[in-house]
């Protein structure tokens, strides 16, 4: 199975990572996968399958029956109970990161890609960003989907409550997620990895490109059964460079390169949204380690004041003390003392 991906630049050194709409139909696997738990155990016991396939069975299982639990909430009429946990879901949903929607896609059966960028970038800079984020994510994925299985049972003592288990549920579809990002960023990576083996075999005809870029000419090579296609795009470097809004890329031109290259627009918009975020974030900690810096020296300051008016104390009493003489045991002066035995 090939899929197509396509990377441009939004801002910067931040990027776009999003797979084109798959316009092939799917093929019917209705009558292979079990519909009840009757026939999940059957399919169990018939066949000699290992472990691991058994499980990735029962995951697939457990997914079908989320997807038709949020179609029927999907469905439910406006002003419903089941209508708002629908619209909680959507807002749940809404803050999940695209680079994991982006690894979801490349699903195990992906065998080859092909990668379109603007030809003004450098293809091994594309290879190697998208390296990046493969082993990115299978760090951050397989931490994250421990970490959610490990909640489970804290969500699971939840069903006791007389409402419907929405953390349980919440927590249950987010370990699942995880889970596929954890396997979409090991077959993207292992995808990436092998087509170093075969970039440097002569061909020639039509798998030969010529790359410029900068002040140097790189001619990249690569065999027909390649795992990885670079494809350099004039098309998207126009839409990029013809049409820029302040160093980031527009909603308008968001909206065209997803009619161009058939990509998500809300997965699109995401990676703007998040880039916002981030620099926010940044904008309120500069501005809170502002206050915090002049909280902190002014403090110093009350410290610095409070011990010199403590040393001006001090320092006063001395003096009283060496007016008045020796300070005997029982609090009277040596002065009062000589004059009560003169009298």
């Amino acid at each position: 199975m090939k899929a197509r991906l396509v990377v441009f630049p939004i801002k910067g050194r931040n990027w776009c990572f999003s797979r084109s709409a798959d316009r092939t139909p799917p093929e019917s696997k209705s009558s292979i996968k079990p519909q009840t738990f009757k026939d999940l155990w059957k399919k169990f016991s018939s066949d000699g399958r290992s472990v691991a396939q058994n499980a990735e069975i029962a995951i697939d299982f457990a997914a079908e029956k989320m997807n038709r639990a949020w179609h029927n909430l999907e469905k439910a009429p406006v002003g419903t109970f089941k209508n708002k946990l629908h619209n909680l879901g959507l807002r749940l949903m809404s803050r999940v990161k695209p680079s994991e929607n982006f690894l979801k896609s490349i699903s195990k059966e992906i065998t080859k890609v092909e990668v379109t960028y603007p030809m003004s970038l450098n293809p091994h800079l594309v290879r190697r960003r998208l390296r990046h984020i493969a082993m990115r994510g299978s760090i951050i994925h397989r931490r994250y989907f421990y970490g959610s299985l490990s909640l489970l049972p804290f969500t699971a003592a939840l069903t006791v409550l007389p409402m419907p288990n929405v953390p349980f549920f919440w927590i249950l579809f987010r370990a699942y997620s995880h889970w596929q990002g954890l396997k979409g960023s090991e077959q993207l990576l292992l995808l990436i990895s092998n087509c170093s083996k075969s970039q440097n075999l002569p061909v020639t005809g039509e798998n030969r490109i010529e790359t410029e870029y900068n002040d140097s000419k790189q001619t990249l090579h690569w065999s027909s059964d390649s795992p990885w296609v670079p494809q350099p795009s004039k098309e998207l470097e126009k839409f990029l460079y013809a049409h820029d809004d302040k160093g980031c890329v527009s909603d308008a031109v968001v909206s065209e390169i997803c009619k161009a290259f058939d990509l998500d627009k809300t997965e699109v918009l995401k990676y703007k949204k998040s880039i916002k975020r981030r620099v926010d974030a940044v904008l309120f900690v500069g501005h809170f380690s502002k206050r915090e810096s002049k909280r902190t020296s002014r403090g110093v300051d009350d410290v610095r004041l409070h011990f010199l008016r403590d040393r001006g104390r001090i320092e006063r009493r001395k003096e009283a003390i060496n007016l008045s003489g020796p300070i005997r045991e029982d609090g009277a002066s040596g002065d009062r003392e000589s004059t009560l035995s003169s009298s």
